[in-house]
């Protein structure tokens, strides 16, 4: 048994050299890829994902070649939302290959390396007491060998969904220095203002980087009978002014939406003429201008 003496001399492990290798290969990855940019809320339930995996298939349909990490590790979703659930990675030299959708998005994600649909994310300790103690370390090198490990090639974008917490972004930060942006997502309710705000000050105040812009997801439905836009919560849906600075769209809210999700089918091309659809597809363009503005600056 190694002495506590030997510990800081690496006890023969090498792991400095091992973090550090990950840590090039983490940065050869990104210096392929154009734009970088976080999904986040801090809250659940606000179709953070959804929106993501529908932002992905836009800025395909718009001509990008783009990639998309399932950041949350424990709670995956975009492998089915995205119709890739039943892929076999290819595990090559050059790294991992991602999942490929029918319309080109790439895809990481933990779902991929589940055996069962009901298997849990597990990690390796004496006992899952033990595990819970260095779940957010484990949850951050994770993360990271999904971006460092895997063969995305050129990248236009690679969007990283981000799972509910406002500490989930200075993780994604540590890795990804210099993170293109967030597009934060809420919706018309004053509990998820009252929560989201805290990530926008996150983001903006303490980290420094840069808000593409506020997404207000579920906004509204639109009557099938008369064409109307209705209120789906039944709350004032006046926004904050700190959302309403920097407002993306309010995207309707579709029952379709939720059903292509669970079948995996592009919601965006199938539904082209949509008003979510259309919606969706201005938030793109947004996010293309926000970078198209940065470029030129």
């Amino acid at each position: 048994m190694k002495s506590y003496k030997e510990l800081p001399g690496d006890a023969g492990s090498n792991i400095i050299g091992q973090v550090t290798a990950q840590a090039n290969r983490l940065q050869q990855r990104l210096a392929s890829v154009k734009h970088t940019v976080a999904i986040m809320s801090g809250k659940g339930g606000v179709g953070k994902s959804s929106l993501t995996a529908n932002l992905a298939t836009a800025l395909t349909l718009k001509g990008n070649i783009v990639g998309v990490v399932d950041a949350d590790i424990n709670g995956p979703t975009l492998a089915k939302m995205m119709g890739v659930r039943n892929a076999t990675l290819e595990y090559t030299p050059a790294g991992v290959k991602p999942a490929m959708t029918a319309l080109g998005t790439k895809l990481i994600s933990m779902d991929l390396l589940l055996a069962e649909d009901d298997a849990p994310v597990l990690w390796n300790a004496h006992t899952q007491k033990d595990a819970f103690t260095w779940r957010s370390t484990m949850e951050i090198g994770a993360l990271r060998e999904f971006i460092a490990d895997t063969e995305w090639g050129n990248l236009d974008y690679l969007l990283l969904d981000l799972p509910p917490g406002t500490d989930r972004l200075p993780n994604v930060v540590e890795l990804i220095p210099n993170l293109g942006g967030v597009v934060v997502v809420t919706i018309p309710s004053e509990v998820s203002q009252l929560i989201v705000k805290k990530s926008i000050t996150m983001a903006r105040d303490v980290l420094k980087v840069p808000i593409i812009g506020v997404v207000e997801n579920m906004a509204f439905y639109v009557c099938q009978h008369c064409g109307e836009e209705e209120p789906l919560f039944s709350v004032d849906e006046t926004l904050d002014k700190i959302f309403q600075e920097s407002i993306l769209d309010r995207i309707p809210f579709d029952s379709k939406l939720a059903r292509c999700n669970d079948h995996g089918t592009p919601y965006i091309d199938k539904y082209p003429d949509a008003p979510t659809s259309q919606a969706l597809m201005k938030v793109a363009e947004k996010i293309q201008n926000f970078f198209n503005r940065s470029t030129n600056c």
